[in-house]
């Protein structure tokens, strides 16, 4: 039970990954319009954390390799170039998105977080200063995290690395952006939140996503070595959104990791949520999901979500809140839909030993 999110630092990231991958208990595709996903084809390899991606309408990808510093531009049939390389080594580079020619991304070192915009020179420009945002506002700063109804004497008894209780603290991770209009906006999976960011690069926040209430039974307590005084409370994590996108009914869709064990041991917590860009109104629209990192929502309201701890793309049809398996595909990091069809990313986090493996991959 970490005091934030999974994705709060890449390093975090990288070894909850490592350990066990448990799938999750997805519905079986029943229908003819979940019919197995053709063979999907490669568009790069050899990527090192490609954890987000980008498709122009011209089909061009952009793909980060966050632990890298590195943004890269794949044309239709050529080879991948460089379009951004941060000067400080430690920079994370991520959080991409396109839109009719205009190009985002976040960089992250620290509390250091920034969005960009890249035009049609091709040069880099920083938009908004999200981390001072974060310092400034926090906008979960009010959020109560951690344990519902534990007494003094049990609380005694939490071990120091499992947070009783604690409220919002101050950091910032911009780990996907979305554009409409000429509105920017970013999914924070430290700050818990959705921001929204003018041409002007002022930030405002949208909507602070729903904590997550968790009960702990007795082997919950026992994973996480918490007494069994804790053991029918409630617990509930950080939500951590990690993507956002604009579905053609024009509100925000949103994909949460939940700031808990991902490996399936307090349940399939990620969820989605869909969210009013005006009113920050948020409703939750999917559950039943692990390690959600990311999500694309086709033209017909069908919605796509990568399951990084699953091995899995799942698909929720329009008017359904139940996810069915779609394409199975090693450590899939993020998913985008264009009318080309699906591209995604996948090996995403590095392996242990030999050369990194992340591609892009297409699916028409």
């Amino acid at each position: 039970m970490p005091r934030h999110g999974l994705l709060a630092t890449s390093c975090t990231l990288a070894v909850v990954a490592a350990g066990a991958l448990v799938a999750p208990a997805l519905a079986s595709a029943g229908d003819d319009a979940d019919r197995a996903a053709p063979k999907p084809q490669t568009i790069a390899k050899g990527l090192l954390s490609p954890l987000s991606l980008a498709i122009s309408r011209d089909g061009t990808a952009y793909v980060s390799q966050n632990f890298a510093g590195m943004l890269m531009k794949i044309p239709p049939g050529g080879k991948p170039e460089v379009v951004y390389a941060a000067k400080k080594k430690g920079t994370e580079v991520g959080a991409v998105s396109e839109h009719l020619g205009s190009l985002r991304f976040a960089t992250t070192k620290g509390r250091k977080a920034f969005l960009w915009a890249v035009g049609g020179n091709g040069k880099a420009v920083k938009m908004a200063d999200l981390g001072a945002f974060e310092e400034k506002k926090n906008p979960d700063g009010a959020v109560s995290y951690g344990f519902e109804g534990l007494d003094a004497a049990c609380e005694a008894q939490i071990p120091p690395d499992v947070p009783a209780g604690y409220t919002g603290i101050v950091e910032s991770h911009p780990y996907a952006t979305a554009m409409k209009g000429e509105t920017t906006y970013v999914a924070d999976a430290a700050g818990n939140d959705i921001l929204s960011v003018s041409p002007k690069g002022k930030v405002k926040a949208v909507a602070v996503l729903p904590s997550v209430p968790v009960v702990v039974t007795a082997e919950i307590a026992a994973g996480a070595g918490v007494p069994a005084c804790a053991v029918g409370k409630t617990y509930r994590f950080e939500p951590v959104p990690t993507d956002v996108e604009v579905g053609p009914d024009g509100k925000l869709y949103v994909s949460t990791l939940t700031g808990g064990p991902e490996d399936g041991s307090t349940g399939a917590q990620s969820k989605v949520y869909r969210i009013h860009p005006k009113t920050g109104a948020t409703k939750l629209l999917v559950e039943g999901l692990v390690g959600a990192t990311g999500l694309a929502v086709n033209k017909k309201g069908d919605i796509f979500v990568s399951q990084l701890f699953a091995g899995q793309i799942a698909k929720v049809k329009k008017g359904s809140n139940t996810p069915r398996p779609w394409l199975a595909q090693p450590l899939p990091g993020d998913v985008e839909w264009t009318s080309r069809g699906v591209h995604a990313t996948v090996n995403v986090l590095p392996p242990e030993q030999g050369k990194p493996n992340g591609k892009v991959i297409h699916v028409r």
